[in-house]
């Protein structure tokens, strides 16, 4: 199947030809569907805290963390192209369609509060640099001149960036902030050290390294003045041996007009192994689009505070059992307490033979099952949002019930009972986590154990003008970290502000 070519090119990339084997019997016989069991939802899978429990566990936070190694970990190597789907559209259309026409509302709304968007001045100025003026063109109904300003190349070129690098929010009459600004003030907000440093993780193309780093060269000195901190600013990339090889659709491997095999990245997914490369106590992950304005930051710092302070507290008595069990010093009572902490507390499942098993077998059942990375995820209420969201899952090999982020592409929809389940939904993934990677003795967890690897994904993509099968990685939050422990913990929808066109920046919670 592979010529010597292929194999060295195979292995230019780190990767074994088995490996590029087992891919292709992955797209033959495909992915299973995740069984759902039922919808998570409040006291059943999802916590809830009252305005009590929450200032506690908001008040305990500094000294909980003090001594910690934290980091705030953003994926953000997404180009934003998919953002200006709709401008695109309106700068091919505007002059053959009617201008009531429903499909040309987004251009036009664009264009009408175009002086609200953060980038408004670099655009102008941009246009002005060419001897144009942005309100007369707008005013000649020239939408094509200012869009091309706006999104290629020869302008602010904000359709080829990633959405870190584009201005989302204007933070005074004279500044505005790029998403990846936001999070240097957020990563100040929350998650400061005792040592005076905040540690950020940004996964990034490597296309657009430099922008990067001019960028944090020309802005992280202020952030540093104002909040009185130091930053320590890193970079992954995706890694080439993460790829995964594309298929035509008969399942052999595709080849571009010179005959060479197709390589493409495998999703987020891939980025585990960027995450497993962290040294931290406790990492924050949150998406790159998910930021606001300084005046409702406060909501985010503090849920932020509290689900890591409720991720501690559980990480600490769980410490606590697995030192006991360890050390066989483990009395009736101890493994009692240890048994309803797991199932009640850290929702592992116990199976049904349990109380029959020797008490040696029942000590390493709990030693094992609470012996793994832990994670709380913040959840908010289903709005209609796309998306992944929480539900109790079945293990259809061991019967095994389990909490998961389960996106709705895992579902069998045809299945009624599934589809219900799936409607009951009441909470949505807004990718809003804590979490620890250290075992009870300051060990890494090394991250690839945890992987579930049936929760991948296949898709239908092109190039060069012929369709092709790609394999996705199972994501990130979903597969890559299946067999964590998982906590789930409802916050607020205004913790929740994604930006996934241009016209989200226009919304009342980004202006």
């Amino acid at each position: 199947m592979f010529t010597e070519k292929d194999k060295a090119s195979i292995l230019q990339k780190g990767i074994h030809v088995s490996q590029i084997e087992s891919q292709i019997q992955q797209f033959k016989s495909g992915f299973p569907f995740i069984l759902l069991k039922d919808a998570a939802k409040l006291n059943e899978g999802i916590e809830y805290f009252t305005t009590t429990g929450a200032n506690k566990l908001f008040t305990d936070y500094d000294e909980l963390v003090e001594n910690l190694l934290l980091v705030k970990f953003v994926p953000a190597s997404g180009a934003a192209t998919r953002m200006f789907k709709d401008l695109f559209f309106f700068k091919d259309n505007f002059q053959i369609c009617p201008k009531d026409d429903a499909s040309l509302k987004f251009g036009y709304y664009f264009f009408k509060d175009i002086s609200q968007f953060a980038f408004y001045k670099d655009l102008k100025k941009n246009l002005k640099s060419n001897g144009k003026d942005l309100h007369e063109l707008i005013e000649n109904k020239e939408y094509g001149v200012v869009l091309d300003a706006f999104l290629s190349e020869k302008g602010l070129n904000y359709a080829n960036l990633p959405k870190a690098l584009l201005k989302f929010h204007r933070s005074s009459p004279k500044y505005s902030r790029t998403a990846f600004e936001e999070h240097l003030v957020e990563g100040a907000l929350y998650a400061k050290m005792s040592n005076g440093k905040v540690r950020l993780h940004f996964t990034v193309s490597l296309e657009h390294k430099k922008a990067f780093e001019k960028l944090m060269k020309e802005v992280v000195p202020q952030y540093e003045r104002e909040f009185e901190t130091v930053y320590e600013i890193s970079f992954s990339y995706q890694k080439p041996e993460t790829d995964t090889l594309a298929v035509d659709l008969e399942n052999n491997p595709f080849r571009d007009t010179d005959g060479n095999l197709t390589f493409r990245p495998a999703g987020h997914g891939a980025l585990l192994s960027n995450l497993n490369d962290i040294d931290a106590d406790i990492i924050y992950i949150k998406n790159i689009d998910n930021v606001v304005p300084d005046r409702l930051k406060d909501a985010t710092v503090l849920h932020k505070k509290i689900i890591a302070t409720y991720l501690l507290n559980l990480q600490t008595k769980t410490h606590h059992f697995l030192t006991v069990l360890k050390e066989n010093k483990c009395s009736e009572k101890i493994l009692k307490d240890a048994l309803l902490f797991a199932k009640d507390e850290l929702n592992i499942f116990i199976p049904k033979t349990f109380d029959e098993l020797p008490q040696i077998e029942q000590k390493g059942y709990l030693y094992k099952m609470m012996n793994r990375p832990m994670r709380v995820c913040g959840m908010v209420k289903n709005e209609g949002e796309p998306g992944g969201g929480p539900f109790w899952v079945e293990n259809t090999i061991d019967g095994s019930i389990s909490l998961q982020i389960v996106e709705s592409s895992q579902i069998d929809l045809q299945n009624e009972k599934q589809n219900r389940i799936m409607q009951q939904s009441t909470h949505f993934n807004p990718v809003d986590l804590v979490c620890a990677v250290k075992d009870f003795e300051g060990k890494k967890f090394n991250l690839m154990d945890f992987v579930d690897p049936d929760t991948g994904f296949i898709s239908i993509k092109s190039k060069d003008g012929k369709e092709l099968k790609a394999l996705e990685l199972p994501g990130l939050w979903n597969g890559a970290m299946a067999n964590w422990i998982t906590i789930f913990v409802e916050v607020p929808l205004i913790t929740f502000n994604p930006v996934k066109t241009i016209n989200d920046l226009l919304r009342s919670e980004h202006m």
